[in-house]
């Protein structure tokens, strides 16, 4: 920690044609669009389980069950559309036009009274359920706190690129049935170091030591790998893309290179697979471990009091990805802020927050751009060198 580094106060920036008001129509037209698109592709799901739907998540889920939650967002959606142009009578009513669209259309399909029988498992699907789930999930939990204990109160939902940011949550949803796969093929290289008593004396321990020990196994193995993607220089250009995010908030953390994401899906494997931890320690573990990588992210400004100096949390993970001097390549942790500790790679000003976020080289602004950004700096260093 640089105590001689005089930290400042972030100063946000309102586009007003961004901002959503109470009363214009906005809201309820986004809202109804969002469940219209969402009832859609449930729908679409229902009809074709197979190819649009995760074996692994099928297994936690009452298909039935969220045939009533189906229900309720399509007649939602139409409420909020029709709404919309209660209130409004320019551009937003569109937004209304489009979500109650998309919900007739799914009430053409069947709608809610698919009948839900045996599905055909497939080792390759795209993840529409999960896809759903998630973000249903995301915008009920974490954009909540966002509004009720922002960090930054001006910064908007609609800030700058998060267009961008949702099509990374989308793209890394839809394929978690492409990265299982390749997890799995990846951790079939590590059976030469199974070790069948050690994992039998792992799955006789309680659950919470379990959980626990896969945590700081897990952590000690993703704090390696961000690092290595931070100070090998042959790889920090994939990483950046995650780095280019100017505004954090709940959507943010899904920006990342696809490579990074299928890499760090895979390493994380490992320690699982070689602990042979019980099914009730796993899912414990892929939970905490999917719902932290949001919060880590959020614009939550709330204190955790002691925790914070145990695990990561918004304000250690925020100076992560600050472009301010002391605190580049630093807090690479996933889960505890222990071996940022050990490694001395801790940046923690308690009373202060990053003022400035990105990258110290601005990557390209477009999805497309920022995918083929590791490709042109690679070439331009052969480039270089050859001349």
């Amino acid at each position: 920690m640089n105590s001689e580094y005089n930290y400042k106060e972030r100063v946000v920036i309102k586009n007003p044609e961004n901002e959503l008001r109470l009363g214009d129509g906005r809201i309820s037209g986004l809202c109804s669009l969002m469940l219209g698109a969402l009832s859609l592709l449930a729908v679409l799901a229902y009809l074709y389980p197979s190819i649009l739907t995760t074996t692994e998540l099928r297994k936690i889920y009452d298909a039935e069950q969220l045939q009533i939650v189906l229900k309720y967002g399509m007649y939602t959606s139409i409420v909020f559309g029709l709404l919309t142009f209660l209130l409004n009578k320019g551009t937003h009513k569109y937004l209304g036009m489009a979500g109650i669209a998309c919900t007739l259309v799914a009430f053409l399909l069947g709608g809610y009274k698919i009948p839900v029988g045996s599905v055909e498992a497939k080792e390759l699907s795209l993840g529409v359920d999960w896809l759903i789930i998630a973000f249903l999930g995301s915008v009920v939990i974490f954009l909540t706190l966002e509004k009720l204990f922002p960090r930054y109160k001006d910064q908007l939902i609609m800030r700058p690129e998060w267009d961008t940011d949702l099509f990374y949550f989308v793209f890394n949803h839809l394929a978690i049935s492409a990265i299982i796969v390749f997890a799995n093929y990846h951790i079939g290289h590590f059976d030469w170091a199974v070790n069948v008593s050690v994992q039998e004396y792992i799955a006789s321990t309680p659950v919470v030591l379990q959980f626990i020990l896969i945590v700081i196994c897990a952590d000690f193995l993703l704090y390696w790998e961000h690092r290595a993607y931070h100070e090998i220089k042959v790889l920090w250009p994939i990483h950046a893309v995650h780095h280019s995010i100017e505004n954090i908030d709940w959507l943010a953390g899904s920006r990342g290179h696809f490579v990074q994401v299928f890499s760090e899906r895979a390493m994380v494997m490992i320690p699982l697979y070689l602990l042979g931890v019980g099914q009730e320690s796993l899912n414990l573990y892929v939970t905490f471990a999917a719902l932290q990588a949001v919060v880590i992210h959020c614009n939550l400004g709330i204190s955790f009091g002691p925790i914070k100096y145990i695990l990561v949390t918004p304000q250690f993970h925020h100076w992560h990805h600050s472009s301010e001097k002391p605190a580049i390549d630093t807090n690479y942790s996933a889960h505890t802020v222990l071996f940022d500790r050990v490694f001395n790679t801790y940046h923690f000003p308690k009373n202060h927050w990053p003022a400035k976020y990105g990258t110290t080289e601005r990557l390209p602004r477009t999805v497309i751009g920022q995918t083929l950004y590791p490709v042109t700096v690679w070439l331009r260093s052969i480039k270089n060198k050859k001349s």
